[in-house]
């Protein structure tokens, strides 16, 4: 029995036509992710002070980032199902107006206690944004899901890569008090949000309507299962292998080749870039070639590069990082996209599954690496880690999702 996708009650207003992809919309989503991820990049770029300011052990630093894990991660697919039944058009300024709220008690906590607080609040104020922000880019795509899709997660890449400039800049210099300085980026959040709930509920739902009467049936309830292991064992080896870059590929160039830090930096850089560009690209190609395509090329393309990097010399790595950077980050949009269709109905449940194990797996990633960085060395893990893009192999067992004319 197949999992039905939502029924139009009978007596429905008239469905209108698509009215394509509307750029200001899926543009102000993708803006608004931009200024969620900065905020949320914040938390971990201030650990450092807040473990002198508050004389914190680093178990105690882990407390804080587990606190905001665990609500950032796991609410997330209760608000997409809750939501999918529920519509709430208000809910993204609302829960804006939390992540407002967690700064202001950011800047003012006075005690250990009060720090896990408001990372518990920033951290649901997060788990609000991404399954009805993912909505809006669907509802705002026109039918060129991949494209919205991608659009969206690039303005979360460069939120995450601007928000530790922005503490350094204004927090490290002046103390716990300038993080207020962030309820501004919030208050401008709020605003966005505000506008993007307009067009919702002028447009958005319409639009809902409109494509769920062309969605395919989606899968048979066993393939269903089928397909939500296979993404999680293709999640696990992405987000496991891009956290290795992203949390310690600066001690990996300081310590294989001697560098500065300052000059790993800007390698670390180089990176980050070719994923903001790689993700951007990914979705318009899926688009275009079909999502199972996109994660084939994502993964296997990828492997060579992965094999080759832990033995290459400075140069050669810092080009295979960019071309790591750039084929495996293409896979995210195709594989929330590939959910969506898998499931119809259940976007916002979709959504809040794949962005929270994004978030989870990136931080257990991040914690088991260094665990065994601490046991076996830094270029031991990046050796071990090289063949992680190898289980890509698993997209074999991911069934279609369309009928046997469309791509899939």
């Amino acid at each position: 029995m197949s999992i039905p996708s939502a029924a139009v009650a009978a007596d429905a207003p008239p469905v209108p036509p698509s009215q394509g992809f509307a750029f200001r919309i899926v543009g102000a989503a993708a803006f608004a992710h931009l200024l969620n991820d900065l905020i949320q990049a914040l938390l971990p770029s201030v650990y450092p002070m807040l473990k002198t300011q508050f004389s914190l052990s680093f178990g105690q630093i882990g407390g804080i980032a587990l606190a905001y894990q665990v609500t950032a991660s796991l609410l997330q697919p209760w608000i997409g199902l809750y939501t999918d039944k529920h519509p709430k058009p208000y809910l993204l300024p609302a829960g804006m107006t939390m992540t407002l709220a967690g700064i202001a008690m950011l800047s003012l906590a006075g005690s250990y206690p009060m720090l896990i607080v408001a990372a518990c609040v920033v951290g649901i104020g997060s788990a609000t944004f991404h399954p009805e922000a993912s909505r809006v880019a669907r509802m705002a795509s026109g039918g060129r899901f991949g494209t919205a899709q991608s659009t969206f997660q690039v303005g979360g890449n460069t939120g995450s890569a601007i928000g530790p400039l922005l503490a350094a800049a204004l927090v490290v210099p002046y103390g716990q008090p300038a993080i207020a300085w962030f309820m501004l980026v919030a208050l401008l959040a709020i605003w966005v949000l505000m506008r993007i709930t307009g067009w919702t509920l002028r447009h958005g739902q319409a639009q809902a309507r409109s494509m769920a009467r062309n969605q395919a049936a989606g899968l048979e309830r066993s393939a269903v299962i089928r397909a939500m292991v296979v993404i999680a064992i293709l999640m696990f080896a992405k987000f496991v292998y891009i956290a290795a870059f992203t949390n310690y590929f600066t001690f990996y160039l300081i310590e294989r080749f001697g560098i500065g830090l300052r000059e790993s930096q800007i390698y670390l850089f180089i990176f980050l870039a070719a994923v903001a560009l790689g993700t951007f690209a990914g979705g318009p190609v899926g688009d275009r070639i079909g999502r199972k395509a996109v994660i084939w090329v994502s993964f296997l393309g990828v492997a060579p590069f992965a094999l080759a990097l832990p033995h290459a010399s400075l140069f050669w790595t810092a080009v295979l990082a960019i071309a790591i950077g750039l084929v495996m980050s293409s896979a995210f949009a195709a594989l929330v996209v590939y959910a969506q269709e898998a499931v119809p109905g259940r976007v916002g449940m979709v959504s809040g599954v794949m962005f929270g194990l994004m978030f989870g797996l990136g931080g257990l990633g991040a914690a088991g690496l260094g665990q065994l960085a601490d046991t076996h060395g830094i270029t031991w893990v990046y050796q071990v880690c090289s063949f992680l893009p190898l289980l890509g192999l698993a997209t074999a067992f991911l069934p279609r999702t369309r009928p046997a004319g469309q791509k899939g």
